[in-house]
Protein backbone atom coordinates (compact mmCIF):
# COMPACT_ATOMS: atom_id res chain seq x y z
CA UNK A 1 0.00 0.00 0.00
CA UNK A 2 1.39 3.37 -0.99
CA UNK A 3 1.39 6.36 1.31
CA UNK A 4 -0.16 8.46 -1.42
CA UNK A 5 -3.17 6.14 -1.59
CA UNK A 6 -4.16 6.76 2.00
CA UNK A 7 -3.45 10.48 2.03
CA UNK A 8 -3.03 10.15 5.80
CA UNK A 9 -6.80 9.82 6.20
CA UNK A 10 -7.90 6.48 7.56
CA UNK A 11 -4.47 5.49 8.83
CA UNK A 12 -3.25 1.92 8.99
CA UNK A 13 -4.20 1.14 12.59
CA UNK A 14 -1.31 -1.33 12.98
CA UNK A 15 2.41 -0.83 12.49
CA UNK A 16 2.65 -4.17 10.67
CA UNK A 17 0.57 -2.63 7.87
CA UNK A 18 2.66 0.53 7.56
CA UNK A 19 4.40 0.70 4.17
CA UNK A 20 8.14 1.06 3.89
CA UNK A 21 9.67 4.14 5.46
CA UNK A 22 10.43 6.79 2.85
CA UNK A 23 12.79 8.86 4.99
CA UNK A 24 14.57 8.82 8.32
CA UNK A 25 12.12 8.73 11.27
CA UNK A 26 11.94 12.01 13.14
CA UNK A 27 11.10 12.13 16.85
CA UNK A 28 8.84 15.05 17.78
CA UNK A 29 7.27 16.22 21.02
CA UNK A 30 3.74 17.60 20.73
CA UNK A 31 3.21 19.22 24.12
CA UNK A 32 3.00 19.26 27.06
CA UNK A 33 2.34 22.96 26.27
CA UNK A 34 0.60 22.78 22.93
CA UNK A 35 -2.86 24.06 21.91
CA UNK A 36 -3.67 20.87 20.01
CA UNK A 37 -3.20 18.58 23.04
CA UNK A 38 -6.08 20.10 25.06
CA UNK A 39 -4.19 20.30 28.34
CA UNK A 40 -0.79 19.34 29.68
CA UNK A 41 -0.55 16.22 27.54
CA UNK A 42 2.67 15.27 25.78
CA UNK A 43 2.51 13.18 22.63
CA UNK A 44 5.79 11.58 21.59
CA UNK A 45 5.62 11.22 17.81
CA UNK A 46 7.78 9.29 15.39
CA UNK A 47 7.11 10.61 11.92
CA UNK A 48 8.12 9.69 8.42
CA UNK A 49 7.84 13.10 6.82
CA UNK A 50 4.25 14.19 7.50
CA UNK A 51 3.07 10.64 8.28
CA UNK A 52 2.87 9.46 11.90
CA UNK A 53 4.66 6.14 12.32
CA UNK A 54 4.13 5.89 16.10
CA UNK A 55 2.38 7.99 18.76
CA UNK A 56 2.85 7.57 22.51
CA UNK A 57 0.91 9.61 25.09
CA UNK A 58 3.09 10.73 28.02
CA UNK A 59 1.10 11.56 31.15
CA UNK A 60 1.65 12.79 34.70
CA UNK A 61 2.14 16.54 34.32
CA UNK A 62 -1.02 17.29 36.34
CA UNK A 63 -0.89 14.49 38.91
CA UNK A 64 -2.21 15.60 42.33
CA UNK A 65 -2.48 12.34 44.34
CA UNK A 66 -6.25 12.81 44.66
CA UNK A 67 -6.95 9.14 45.39
CA UNK A 68 -4.45 9.16 48.27
CA UNK A 69 -5.87 12.42 49.60
CA UNK A 70 -9.28 10.68 49.82
CA UNK A 71 -7.91 8.46 52.59
CA UNK A 72 -7.19 11.49 54.78
CA UNK A 73 -10.47 13.44 54.52
CA UNK A 74 -14.05 12.47 55.33
CA UNK A 75 -16.64 11.51 52.76
CA UNK A 76 -18.16 14.98 52.43
CA UNK A 77 -14.83 16.82 52.33
CA UNK A 78 -13.64 14.87 49.30
CA UNK A 79 -16.54 15.97 47.06
CA UNK A 80 -14.64 19.17 46.26
CA UNK A 81 -11.75 17.14 44.82
CA UNK A 82 -14.07 15.56 42.24
CA UNK A 83 -14.69 19.06 40.84
CA UNK A 84 -11.04 19.06 39.74
CA UNK A 85 -11.37 15.87 37.66
CA UNK A 86 -13.36 17.09 34.69
CA UNK A 87 -13.31 20.77 35.50
CA UNK A 88 -15.42 21.41 32.39
CA UNK A 89 -18.30 19.28 33.74
CA UNK A 90 -17.75 19.11 37.52
CA UNK A 91 -21.38 18.33 38.42
CA UNK A 92 -21.21 15.00 36.60
CA UNK A 93 -18.08 14.08 38.59
CA UNK A 94 -19.79 15.07 41.86
CA UNK A 95 -22.66 12.79 40.87
CA UNK A 96 -20.48 9.71 40.42
CA UNK A 97 -18.77 10.00 43.79
CA UNK A 98 -21.83 10.76 45.93
CA UNK A 99 -23.76 7.84 44.41
CA UNK A 100 -20.88 5.53 45.43
CA UNK A 101 -20.98 6.81 49.03
CA UNK A 102 -24.77 6.48 49.11
CA UNK A 103 -24.63 2.94 47.75
CA UNK A 104 -22.05 1.98 50.35
CA UNK A 105 -23.96 3.56 53.22
CA UNK A 106 -27.48 2.70 52.07
CA UNK A 107 -28.35 6.41 52.10
CA UNK A 108 -31.76 7.46 50.74
CA UNK A 109 -31.81 10.49 48.46
CA UNK A 110 -34.99 12.61 48.33
CA UNK A 111 -36.72 12.79 44.95
CA UNK A 112 -36.37 16.58 44.86
CA UNK A 113 -32.60 16.27 45.23
CA UNK A 114 -32.43 13.71 42.42
CA UNK A 115 -34.29 16.06 40.08
CA UNK A 116 -31.94 18.93 40.96
CA UNK A 117 -28.94 16.65 40.45
CA UNK A 118 -30.10 15.62 36.98
CA UNK A 119 -30.86 19.22 35.97
CA UNK A 120 -27.48 20.54 37.13
CA UNK A 121 -25.54 17.54 35.79
CA UNK A 122 -27.11 17.93 32.35
CA UNK A 123 -26.42 21.67 32.35
CA UNK A 124 -22.82 20.80 33.13
CA UNK A 125 -22.80 18.26 30.28
CA UNK A 126 -24.05 20.90 27.83
CA UNK A 127 -21.35 23.32 29.01
CA UNK A 128 -18.67 20.65 28.50
CA UNK A 129 -19.92 19.73 25.03
CA UNK A 130 -19.95 23.40 24.06
CA UNK A 131 -16.24 23.58 24.94
CA UNK A 132 -15.67 20.37 22.94
CA UNK A 133 -17.36 21.84 19.85
CA UNK A 134 -15.59 25.18 20.24
CA UNK A 135 -12.07 23.84 20.68
CA UNK A 136 -12.50 21.16 18.04
CA UNK A 137 -13.60 23.80 15.57
CA UNK A 138 -10.64 25.95 16.55
CA UNK A 139 -8.30 23.00 15.93
CA UNK A 140 -9.73 22.86 12.41
CA UNK A 141 -9.25 26.61 11.88
CA UNK A 142 -12.79 27.81 12.68
CA UNK A 143 -12.69 30.80 15.04
CA UNK A 144 -16.30 32.07 15.04
CA UNK A 145 -17.93 28.95 16.61
CA UNK A 146 -15.61 29.38 19.60
CA UNK A 147 -17.14 32.80 20.31
CA UNK A 148 -20.68 31.47 19.94
CA UNK A 149 -20.13 28.40 22.17
CA UNK A 150 -18.36 30.35 24.91
CA UNK A 151 -21.21 32.86 24.92
CA UNK A 152 -23.76 30.10 25.65
CA UNK A 153 -21.44 28.43 28.16
CA UNK A 154 -21.24 31.72 30.05
CA UNK A 155 -25.01 31.66 30.48
CA UNK A 156 -24.82 28.13 31.89
CA UNK A 157 -22.11 29.18 34.35
CA UNK A 158 -24.31 32.06 35.49
CA UNK A 159 -27.20 29.64 36.09
CA UNK A 160 -25.04 27.17 38.00
CA UNK A 161 -23.53 29.97 40.06
CA UNK A 162 -26.99 31.06 41.16
CA UNK A 163 -27.84 27.60 42.52
CA UNK A 164 -24.45 26.47 43.84
CA UNK A 165 -22.45 29.63 44.57
CA UNK A 166 -19.58 28.61 42.28
CA UNK A 167 -18.93 29.34 38.63
CA UNK A 168 -16.62 26.47 37.80
CA UNK A 169 -15.94 24.26 40.84
CA UNK A 170 -19.28 23.74 42.54
CA UNK A 171 -19.08 21.20 45.41
CA UNK A 172 -22.87 21.13 45.02
CA UNK A 173 -23.85 17.48 45.36
CA UNK A 174 -23.30 15.91 48.77
CA UNK A 175 -24.03 12.41 50.11
CA UNK A 176 -27.75 12.37 50.77
CA UNK A 177 -28.79 15.18 48.44
CA UNK A 178 -27.62 18.59 47.28
CA UNK A 179 -26.05 21.44 49.19
CA UNK A 180 -28.71 24.07 48.41
CA UNK A 181 -32.32 24.15 47.31
CA UNK A 182 -33.54 26.38 44.47
CA UNK A 183 -32.50 30.03 44.77
CA UNK A 184 -35.22 32.53 45.61
CA UNK A 185 -35.62 33.89 42.12
CA UNK A 186 -36.86 32.68 38.74
CA UNK A 187 -34.10 30.10 38.32
CA UNK A 188 -36.30 27.34 36.90
CA UNK A 189 -37.94 29.70 34.41
CA UNK A 190 -34.55 31.06 33.34
CA UNK A 191 -33.16 27.54 32.82
CA UNK A 192 -36.17 26.52 30.73
CA UNK A 193 -35.84 29.69 28.67
CA UNK A 194 -32.16 28.92 28.05
CA UNK A 195 -32.96 25.32 27.06
CA UNK A 196 -35.58 26.49 24.56
CA UNK A 197 -33.12 29.00 23.10
CA UNK A 198 -30.49 26.27 22.68
CA UNK A 199 -32.89 23.96 20.89
CA UNK A 200 -34.52 26.48 18.57
CA UNK A 201 -31.76 28.99 17.86
CA UNK A 202 -28.25 28.07 19.00
CA UNK A 203 -27.91 24.48 17.79
CA UNK A 204 -29.09 25.41 14.26
CA UNK A 205 -26.50 28.21 14.33
CA UNK A 206 -23.71 25.75 15.21
CA UNK A 207 -24.82 23.41 12.45
CA UNK A 208 -24.74 26.24 9.92
CA UNK A 209 -21.37 27.56 11.06
CA UNK A 210 -19.52 24.31 11.63
CA UNK A 211 -21.30 20.96 11.48
CA UNK A 212 -22.17 21.04 7.77
CA UNK A 213 -19.37 23.37 6.71
CA UNK A 214 -17.68 21.85 3.64
CA UNK A 215 -14.15 22.49 4.86
CA UNK A 216 -14.90 21.10 8.34
CA UNK A 217 -16.42 17.94 6.85
CA UNK A 218 -13.40 17.38 4.60
CA UNK A 219 -11.05 17.81 7.60
CA UNK A 220 -12.93 15.38 9.87
CA UNK A 221 -14.70 12.73 7.78
CA UNK A 222 -12.81 9.44 7.27
CA UNK A 223 -10.15 10.68 9.74
CA UNK A 224 -9.14 8.91 12.97
CA UNK A 225 -11.56 6.01 12.55
CA UNK A 226 -12.23 3.96 15.69
CA UNK A 227 -13.95 0.67 14.86
CA UNK A 228 -16.38 -0.98 17.27
CA UNK A 229 -13.77 -3.65 17.95
CA UNK A 230 -11.06 -1.11 18.82
CA UNK A 231 -13.49 0.88 20.98
CA UNK A 232 -14.30 -2.25 23.00
CA UNK A 233 -10.67 -3.41 23.15
CA UNK A 234 -9.47 -0.10 24.62
CA UNK A 235 -12.41 0.41 26.98
CA UNK A 236 -13.70 3.52 25.25
CA UNK A 237 -16.93 4.98 26.59
CA UNK A 238 -19.14 8.04 26.18
CA UNK A 239 -19.28 9.94 22.87
CA UNK A 240 -16.12 8.14 21.68
CA UNK A 241 -17.83 4.74 21.96
CA UNK A 242 -21.17 5.99 20.67
CA UNK A 243 -19.41 7.71 17.79
CA UNK A 244 -18.37 4.21 16.67
CA UNK A 245 -22.02 3.22 16.39
CA UNK A 246 -22.43 1.53 19.78
CA UNK A 247 -25.67 2.58 21.50
CA UNK A 248 -24.51 2.33 25.13
CA UNK A 249 -25.19 4.92 27.81
CA UNK A 250 -25.13 4.30 31.56
CA UNK A 251 -28.08 6.60 32.06
CA UNK A 252 -30.25 4.15 30.15
CA UNK A 253 -28.41 0.80 30.17
CA UNK A 254 -27.19 0.80 33.78
CA UNK A 255 -29.51 3.48 35.21
CA UNK A 256 -28.81 5.48 38.34
CA UNK A 257 -30.56 8.40 40.01
CA UNK A 258 -33.97 8.87 38.29
CA UNK A 259 -32.81 8.73 34.68
CA UNK A 260 -34.93 5.63 34.09
CA UNK A 261 -38.07 7.74 34.59
CA UNK A 262 -37.22 10.26 31.89
CA UNK A 263 -37.57 10.07 28.12
CA UNK A 264 -34.44 10.63 26.03
CA UNK A 265 -32.56 9.08 23.12
CA UNK A 266 -28.99 7.83 22.70
CA UNK A 267 -27.30 9.44 19.64
CA UNK A 268 -24.70 7.31 17.85
CA UNK A 269 -22.39 7.77 14.89
CA UNK A 270 -24.02 6.79 11.62
CA UNK A 271 -21.30 7.49 9.08
CA UNK A 272 -23.40 10.24 7.50
CA UNK A 273 -20.36 12.12 6.15
CA UNK A 274 -17.91 9.24 5.94
CA UNK A 275 -17.05 6.03 7.74
CA UNK A 276 -18.71 5.17 11.06
CA UNK A 277 -16.42 6.09 13.96
CA UNK A 278 -14.51 8.97 12.37
CA UNK A 279 -13.87 12.41 13.87
CA UNK A 280 -17.06 13.86 12.38
CA UNK A 281 -19.16 11.11 13.98
CA UNK A 282 -17.73 11.82 17.43
CA UNK A 283 -18.41 15.51 16.89
CA UNK A 284 -22.03 15.08 15.79
CA UNK A 285 -22.77 12.74 18.71
CA UNK A 286 -21.94 15.59 21.08
CA UNK A 287 -24.10 18.04 19.15
CA UNK A 288 -27.07 15.68 19.38
CA UNK A 289 -26.37 14.92 23.03
CA UNK A 290 -26.85 18.62 23.76
CA UNK A 291 -30.38 18.24 22.37
CA UNK A 292 -31.04 15.24 24.62
CA UNK A 293 -29.61 17.00 27.67
CA UNK A 294 -32.03 19.86 27.01
CA UNK A 295 -34.89 17.34 26.99
CA UNK A 296 -33.74 15.89 30.31
CA UNK A 297 -33.35 19.31 31.92
CA UNK A 298 -36.87 20.29 30.90
CA UNK A 299 -38.37 17.07 32.26
CA UNK A 300 -36.42 17.25 35.54
CA UNK A 301 -37.52 20.82 36.27
CA UNK A 302 -41.08 20.62 34.98
CA UNK A 303 -41.66 17.53 37.14
CA UNK A 304 -39.71 18.88 40.13
CA UNK A 305 -41.44 17.55 43.29
CA UNK A 306 -41.80 19.30 46.61
CA UNK A 307 -40.05 18.01 49.70
CA UNK A 308 -36.60 17.96 51.31
CA UNK A 309 -33.42 18.30 49.28
CA UNK A 310 -31.17 16.56 51.84
CA UNK A 311 -31.50 13.38 53.88
CA UNK A 312 -28.40 14.12 55.98
CA UNK A 313 -27.60 17.43 57.65
CA UNK A 314 -24.60 19.15 56.11
CA UNK A 315 -22.86 19.54 59.47
CA UNK A 316 -23.41 15.89 60.36
CA UNK A 317 -20.51 13.61 59.34
CA UNK A 318 -21.20 10.61 57.11
CA UNK A 319 -20.27 7.22 58.52
CA UNK A 320 -20.75 4.12 56.39
CA UNK A 321 -20.40 0.46 57.39
CA UNK A 322 -17.33 -1.56 56.45
CA UNK A 323 -17.51 -2.90 52.94
CA UNK A 324 -16.91 -1.98 49.31
CA UNK A 325 -19.00 -0.47 46.53
CA UNK A 326 -18.52 0.47 42.89
CA UNK A 327 -20.67 2.89 40.90
CA UNK A 328 -20.35 4.33 37.43
CA UNK A 329 -22.17 7.22 35.83
CA UNK A 330 -22.27 8.81 32.39
CA UNK A 331 -20.21 11.98 32.55
CA UNK A 332 -19.65 14.32 29.61
CA UNK A 333 -16.49 12.41 28.62
CA UNK A 334 -17.75 8.86 29.25
CA UNK A 335 -18.13 6.40 32.10
CA UNK A 336 -16.54 7.63 35.32
CA UNK A 337 -16.32 5.02 38.07
CA UNK A 338 -15.61 5.03 41.81
CA UNK A 339 -14.58 1.98 43.81
CA UNK A 340 -14.70 2.77 47.52
CA UNK A 341 -13.51 0.49 50.32
CA UNK A 342 -14.73 1.45 53.80
CA UNK A 343 -13.54 0.29 57.21
CA UNK A 344 -16.51 1.66 59.15
CA UNK A 345 -15.04 5.08 59.94
CA UNK A 346 -15.70 8.57 58.61
CA UNK A 347 -12.98 8.26 55.97
CA UNK A 348 -12.61 5.74 53.14
CA UNK A 349 -9.90 3.13 53.44
CA UNK A 350 -9.45 3.25 49.66
CA UNK A 351 -10.97 5.26 46.80
CA UNK A 352 -10.07 4.16 43.30
CA UNK A 353 -11.23 6.18 40.28
CA UNK A 354 -11.85 4.78 36.80
CA UNK A 355 -11.10 7.61 34.35
CA UNK A 356 -13.01 7.61 31.06
CA UNK A 357 -10.62 10.10 29.42
CA UNK A 358 -7.68 7.84 30.31
CA UNK A 359 -9.19 4.90 28.44
CA UNK A 360 -10.37 7.02 25.51
CA UNK A 361 -6.87 8.44 25.09
CA UNK A 362 -5.16 5.03 24.89
CA UNK A 363 -6.82 4.18 21.58
CA UNK A 364 -4.73 6.97 20.03
CA UNK A 365 -1.75 4.59 19.93
CA UNK A 366 -3.73 2.38 17.55
CA UNK A 367 -5.60 4.84 15.35
CA UNK A 368 -2.80 7.42 15.19
CA UNK A 369 -0.52 5.20 13.15
CA UNK A 370 -0.56 6.26 9.49
CA UNK A 371 -2.26 9.60 10.02
CA UNK A 372 -0.79 12.86 8.83
CA UNK A 373 0.26 15.14 11.69
CA UNK A 374 -2.57 17.56 10.86
CA UNK A 375 -5.10 14.70 11.02
CA UNK A 376 -3.63 13.57 14.35
CA UNK A 377 -4.55 17.02 15.69
CA UNK A 378 -8.13 16.47 14.51
CA UNK A 379 -8.22 13.04 16.11
CA UNK A 380 -7.00 14.28 19.49
CA UNK A 381 -9.58 17.06 19.42
CA UNK A 382 -12.39 14.61 18.61
CA UNK A 383 -11.57 12.51 21.70
CA UNK A 384 -12.34 15.47 24.00
CA UNK A 385 -10.03 14.40 26.81
CA UNK A 386 -9.47 16.32 30.05
CA UNK A 387 -6.15 15.96 31.87
CA UNK A 388 -7.52 16.72 35.33
CA UNK A 389 -9.37 13.40 35.21
CA UNK A 390 -6.54 11.44 33.56
CA UNK A 391 -3.76 12.42 35.97
CA UNK A 392 -5.79 13.09 39.14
Amino acid sequence: MAIEATNGKKGWGDQDQVPGIKSELLELNMGPQHPATHGVLRLLLHTDGEIVYKVTPVLGYLHRCAEKIAEGVDYKQWVVYTDRFDYLAPMTCNHTYVTAVEKLGGIEVPARAEHLRIATAELSRVASHLIALATFGLDMGAWTPLLYCFREREEILNLLERISGGRMLYNYMVPGGVRYDLPRDNWVADVLEFVTMMEKKKLPDYNTLLTYNKIFIERTSDVGIITREDAFAYGCTGPVLRGSGVKWDCRRDDPYSLYHKFDFEIPVGMGEMGTVGDCWDRYIVRVREIEQSCRLIRQALEQLPEGPYQSIELKKPVRVPAGAAFTRTETAKGELGHYIVADGGQKPFRNKVRSCSMCNLQVLEKIGVGLMVSDLVATVGSLDIVLGEIDR
